[in-house]
């Protein structure tokens, strides 16, 4: 039987994962498998209230308290690195604990793994709950990685990983800075479900303007080689066509590409090799829910 690893990052919005436990149970309820969940928990202020509901198609759930916050990016790495070293599993899911990532497509997950059980199966997002301006911008993402990096990439934390390759995440430094990042790097051959972004449980999306372009950036960071050479060929190619119009309105996108680049440069120093081979030096303690 499939061991499988749910792991979800949290700070301060408890409401929410108890209401995911919650689905999550029911919705494996029906699925082949053993399934287990491993709650990191990112220095949350609020107090965990008392969780005391049925959860029998779990066979464990843990939370790991973490000392000091590193964010949700970190979260996950130093989740999959725990896993990777202290768990016995086949396969790691990771999921956003607000509901966005829809317990109701586990299934399809599931069911993927049954068809190629050694590869990456990812949830692209063919459909989002955000406002217009925020969709907006996420495809403005979306198109900048593409063009300064090659990558299409289309999905977020929300994957079924094979053991093989957590094992090669927990050993590249671009997954202690993006997770998705890092995941496109190393997995080349991925296979996909149609996923929609679902509503957050309880009160707004966290996801500002500026997590976005920190988001945005830090994947193109772990392609930082490729965005430097397209970038130089992007900004002489431009300034030759615009020999003789140079204004200020002109250099707006060779200022724009410049700022990139030098934003890439700072960011990819997050990827840290010595800080993520430590990460679990930052577990407080760990409690069993279950």
């Amino acid at each position: 039987m499939r061991k499988i690893k749910i792991l979800i990052p949290v700070y301060n919005d408890w409401q929410s994962v108890f209401k995911l436990l919650e689905n999550i149970n029911f919705e494996v309820s029906k699925l082949e498998g053993e399934f287990s969940v491993i709650i990191i928990n990112d220095t949350s202020t609020e107090d965990r209230p008392i969780f005391s509901a049925d959860l029998g198609s779990l066979k464990s759930i843990l939370v790991i308290n973490m000392k000091e916050n590193r964010g949700h990016a970190r979260c996950n790495a130093s989740g999959l690195k725990h896993i990777s070293e202290k768990e016995d599993f086949d396969y790691i899911i990771p999921m956003d604990g607000d509901g966005e990532d829809r317990p109701e497509e586990l299934s399809l997950l599931i069911e993927k793994i049954k068809e190629y059980p050694d590869t990456v199966i990812t949830a692209d997002r063919v459909k989002r709950s955000e406002g217009f301006i925020f969709k907006f911008c996420y495809s403005i993402h979306k198109y900048l990685t593409l063009v300064f990096t090659g990558q299409a990439i289309k999905y977020g934390n929300y994957t079924c990983l094979p053991k093989s390759i957590v094992n090669e995440m927990v050993n590249e430094p671009a997954t202690w800075s993006s997770f998705s990042g890092s995941l496109a790097k190393i997995a080349k051959d991925k296979k996909s479900i149609p996923s929609e972004r679902g509503k957050r449980y309880f009160g707004p999306s966290k996801m500002s303007f500026i997590n976005l372009l920190k988001h945005s950036l830090s994947i193109i960071a772990v392609f930082k080689t490729t965005l430097l050479i397209r970038s130089i060929l992007f900004l002489i190619a431009y300034l030759f066509l615009m020999t003789g119009k140079i204004s200020i309105i002109t250099l707006i996108p060779v200022i724009g590409v410049i700022i990139m680049m030098f934003s890439v440069i700072t960011l990819s120093k997050r990827e840290n090799m010595t800080e993520f081979n430590n990460s679990l030096e930052n577990i407080e303690n760990i409690d069993k829910i279950k």
